[in-house]
């Protein structure tokens, strides 16, 4: 069969669903990955056929058509801009929120965050792909589309061909359950002061590339692949099987694999560690793409210089050029590929993103998280409970505070013994190569002739 996946431009999420294109492709389907243009290159690194589908101000090609703009949040902007306006209120993260254990929101407030994300992120993220994939989808007509949950140009082609799709989670399922309670929410609301801007606009662009009206499924994926072992998902989603929505996608639990891009094992990394090694790893995202790190690297550094033990902390250049000091029992590095290194060491400390999480949970390594936003605080918690770890707000998190629960999670034996417990759990999981017959059955389930 022919399967097409959907990423948005993003090395991160990328690496998390290269795996099962090629668990796919190895099996004999045809592959493609299709995203922006200028992640071709991204794609080819590795090893898969890219499809670039639309640029970063191709949005002017969407915006022909009204019916595919959702009104913003306070005031239409006039310009093609994918940021805010300055003056413009930015409210936070829906998503934070309901991720909490006993979500704590008015409708008002989750439908204005929700809306406003949908029109500054969900849509700027998805307009400028939607034309040239649905384009390319009528031409390839793939047997299935497998989307990240942002990705949202992948729905619209597969509805527009007939082909089944699916969502590919690269952590918990925070989108399915933020959408869940704004449904709950919604429904307790008189139909005028409902409003549905995600619906809206998915809907609008689906009618317009000849898919149909809106349904659900352009939201939660009409099956739904999940990387996460139980333990770690998020309770009460549809990727857990025990959401409270009556329409609960098929879902398909996959073994993670680590993937970080091309990378070198070098010598040092050959050698047994003659001390206790700790990693610090705090993400590509956050020094690539925003303001850098959450936590004071320096800090960090400084508290635990006089400890025996050895530290490697993948400090990203930039990043690097803010350290004054490097005490002596530690080794900075641009990048170490984690799937060599987290092997090496008796703790992992990191910023709770899901491929760390994962890499570091699969090979049995207690864990140190220090969380800052987005599905980072939950995964820290399930995490936490689990017992594998300690965690620590970013916002919180001081060098003395990092050295204290650094100290207990190396002196503790209990944390070593969940870890191990959750890495079998992980490792009980079916690998991508596994659950290839699973996709072909429900390609032919889903899947329009």
């Amino acid at each position: 069969m022919r399967v097409l996946f959907a990423t948005s431009a993003d090395k991160s999420i990328f690496q998390s669903l290269t795996p099962l294109a090629w668990a796919l492709r190895t099996a004999g389907h045809e592959v493609r990955v299709a995203s922006l243009d200028k992640f071709a290159t991204t794609i080819n690194q590795a090893g898969l056929t890219a499809v670039p589908v639309g640029h970063d101000s191709a949005k002017e090609d969407e915006d022909d058509d009204e019916d595919d703009e959702p009104p913003a949040v306070s005031a239409s902007p006039e310009d093609d801009d994918d940021e805010p306006p300055e003056d413009e209120y930015v409210p936070p993260l829906p998503y934070d929120v309901v991720a909490k254990p006993e979500p704590d929101i008015t409708w008002v407030e989750l439908k204005a965050r929700y809306d406003f994300y949908v029109t500054w992120w969900h849509k700027t993220d998805a307009v400028p792909m939607i034309n040239e994939m649905v384009a390319y989808a009528r031409w390839w007509q793939p047997d299935l589309v497998i989307w990240d949950p942002i990705a949202f140009a992948g729905p619209i082609a597969a509805k527009a061909v007939g082909a089944a799709h699916a969502r590919l989670l690269w952590g918990q399922d925070i989108f399915g359950a933020t959408r869940e309670h704004y449904l709950r929410l919604k429904d307790r609301m008189s139909p005028r002061a409902q409003g549905d801007m995600l619906a809206e606009w998915l809907g609008a662009a689906a009618g317009r590339h000849g898919g149909g009206r809106f349904t659900e499924d352009m939201v939660t994926g009409q099956f739904t692949i999940d990387q996460l072992p139980a333990s770690l998902r998020m309770a009460g989603t549809a990727s857990d099987g025990r959401s409270a929505s009556s329409a609960k996608p098929d879902h398909v639990p996959m073994r993670y694999v680590p993937y970080g891009g091309p990378s070198i094992v070098e010598p040092w990394l050959w050698e047994t560690p003659k001390r206790t090694r700790v990693a610090i790893t705090l993400g590509i995202t956050a020094a690539e793409r925003f303001d850098g790190y959450a936590v004071d690297v320096q800090d960090i550094f400084d508290a635990v210089a006089d400890l025996a033990i050895e530290v490697v902390a993948t400090i990203n250049v930039k990043e690097q050029n803010r350290i004054s000091r490097v005490p002596d029992n530690v080794t900075m590095v641009d990048y170490a590929p984690l799937q060599a290194l987290v092997p090496t060491c008796a703790a992992v400390i990191h910023h709770a993103g899901f491929g760390t999480m994962a890499t570091a949970s699969l090979h049995g390594v207690p864990q140190l998280t220090l969380p800052t936003d987005f599905d980072e605080p939950p995964l820290a918690r399930r995490l936490t409970e689990q017992g594998a770890g300690l965690t620590m707000h970013s916002a919180e998190s001081t060098g003395p505070r990092v050295r204290e629960l650094l100290l207990r999670i190396l002196g503790e034996s209990s944390f070593r013994t969940a870890a191990a417990r959750l890495r079998d759990e992980m490792l009980a999981m079916p690998t991508a190569n596994e659950i290839v017959p699973r996709l072909e059955e429900l390609t032919v389930k889903y899947r329009v002739e």
